[in-house]
């Protein structure tokens, strides 16, 4: 069932997202995207534990900040009907992270971002990019979102690479956050 939805930025535009309840992509040529349930939490606090995932994050985040992010992407679905989406492996059904789209407030601006993790032993092999590029594919088949952008720590190269490689280009520096952290926005027409 469709649900439109309007959302408003502070300039006083407005633009129309198409959300699709409980729908997400659902595989990619190595990838299964699912939502992301409280049974993932045990992969999703060891995703978001790893100081090597989060290196470019304040810290790794605890046990229960892992539930709070589960809860946070559950809130997401029901409120936008989208998220991040679990990324497990077609050929070994092993968890690999996570990735999806989630609505973001940039310099008093709500956007749609596109987000990524990949565990630690599997980053490297293209699988941040290929979600990516389906997260960004349904952004623009499903929600008809005409803007995307990926919020990045600006020592984080990998992840601009990854933006690059699904179509976004640098825009500019900002501060984000509750506490205001340097980050560079990458943006583009989905």
């Amino acid at each position: 069932m469709l649900d439109e939805r309007t959302s408003r930025n502070d300039m006083g535009g407005s633009h129309r997202l198409m959300s699709v309840m409980d729908s997400s992509p659902t595989a990619t040529e190595r990838l299964l995207l699912r939502a992301m349930t409280d049974d993932d939490l045990d992969d999703i606090a060891a995703l978001l534990g790893d100081p090597v995932v989060m290196r470019h994050y304040p810290r790794p985040r605890t046990r229960d900040e892992a539930r709070a992010w589960i809860d946070w992407t559950q809130a997401s679905y029901r409120e936008h009907g989208f998220g991040l989406w679990v990324l497990t492996e077609r050929s070994t059904g092993a968890f690999l992270g996570d990735c999806g789209l989630t609505m973001q407030r940039v310099d008093g601006v709500d956007e749609l971002e596109v987000g990524y993790h990949v565990r630690a032993d599997r980053q490297g092999e293209g699988f941040a990019s290929e979600a990516a590029a389906a997260a960004r594919d349904y952004a623009r088949d499903v929600l008809h979102a005409p803007r995307l952008i990926a919020i990045i720590n600006p020592d984080n190269i990998p992840s601009q690479r990854v933006a690059a490689k699904v179509g976004l280009s640098f825009e500019k520096e900002t501060f984000y956050g509750h506490d205001q952290h340097p980050v560079v926005i990458y943006a583009g027409v989905p």
